[in-house]
């Protein structure tokens, strides 16, 4: 029976991946739970209280364990200092315990992001594309890639990078669903063109596992997106089919973006916490790719989304009405 450890397992994509694991018979998952359990109360898990700094703690945590999952990290904040240590010192304390307790570890998935990429010069990203990220959640997370490199050798590492993630307890793309529910669709650029990956986390997180038990994904990085690109108005006709009304689309000029993540950004210091629209956020809107190449992971990990867009945005809504969150 595999032992598994997650990290993030709190959060929305950990959550779903913690679940699946379970769905398929491990014999064990050990969670880092920082404060609540949130998504994982009533789960039947190993749970391990604290953070990725206190070494003793996760030296227990890894110890014996067939799989790492490491899905924690930090999405927004205010400084650079936040995204250096819950992005990369985090992640390099875990391959040190890791090295020093379980060396023989099957396998640790690291979860990345696409906005490592930024912009870039082909209209769809690769794995060999160049990294220029355009925020420092993706710089944060490109310096991480970097910094693991000096583990191929010690660790078995597999990174897995998906694009925009959507499903059942996201809440950044739940914003665009809310706006939709209120009758208005704010588009940036032109709302037919297809300009974006979008991954269901069902599907993400199937991708995940199969990153951890494919023995040609070690030492790899993966992009786990889907194999359709999507435009504004399909995403837009998706969530109206779902709340089971229209809405009228705002065309949003590019500049005025970058005034409004601005704008949004220097509003939210009254409330103290950053948004998920913001000033670098505008800015990936704007020059970010934000499409990807699933090829590799179909070639060498069998990987395929199974999930339409339409079946995805509906699950998600349905959820968010069960929740009373529309």
């Amino acid at each position: 029976m595999k032992k598994a450890f997650v990290t993030g397992g709190t959060g929305f994509i950990g959550s779903h991946l913690v679940e699946e694991l379970l769905r398929r018979g491990a014999g064990e998952v050990r969670c880092l739970v920082r404060t609540r359990r949130k998504w994982l109360e009533g789960l039947p898990i190993r749970e391990v209280r604290g953070d990725l700094f206190d070494e003793a703690l996760i030296a227990e945590a890894v110890r014996g364990v067939d799989y790492v999952y490491h899905n924690a990290g930090v999405t927004r904040a205010r400084d650079d200092d936040a995204f250096r240590q819950g992005n990369i010192e985090a992640t390099l304390r875990l391959m040190e315990v890791l090295s020093r307790v379980n060396p023989g570890v099957r396998r640790v998935v690291v979860t990345s992001t696409l906005a490592v990429i930024g912009q870039c010069t082909d209209r769809v990203a690769t794995e060999e594309s160049a990294l220029q990220p355009l925020s420092r959640y993706g710089a944060s997370k490109a310096r991480m890639e970097e910094a693991l490199s000096a583990w191929q050798d010690r660790l078995s590492i597999t990174i897995v990078r998906p694009p925009t993630v959507y499903g059942p307890r996201e809440a950044d793309l739940f914003t665009f669903f809310r706006m939709v529910n209120k009758g208005i669709c704010p588009v940036v650029g032109n709302i037919r063109k297809p300009t974006m990956s979008l991954v269901h986390v069902a599907d993400l997180v199937q991708g995940m596992i199969a990153a951890a038990e494919t023995p040609a994904a070690i030492g790899e990085t993966f992009f786990l997106g889907g194999e359709v690109f999507y435009s504004w108005r399909d995403l837009k006709e998706a969530t109206a089919a779902a709340l089971g009304r229209g809405a009228i689309t705002l065309s949003v000029p590019p500049p005025l973006v970058s005034m409004l993540g601005a704008l949004v950004e220097e509003v939210s210091r009254l409330g103290g916490t950053l948004p998920p629209f913001h000033r670098e956020k505008a800015r990936e809107i704007r020059y970010a790719c934000k499409m990807c190449s699933i090829d590799k992971a179909q070639r060498l990990l069998g990987y395929s989304s199974a999930i339409s867009l339409k079946q995805g945005v509906a699950d998600a809504i349905a959820w968010y009405r069960a929740q009373g969150w529309l």
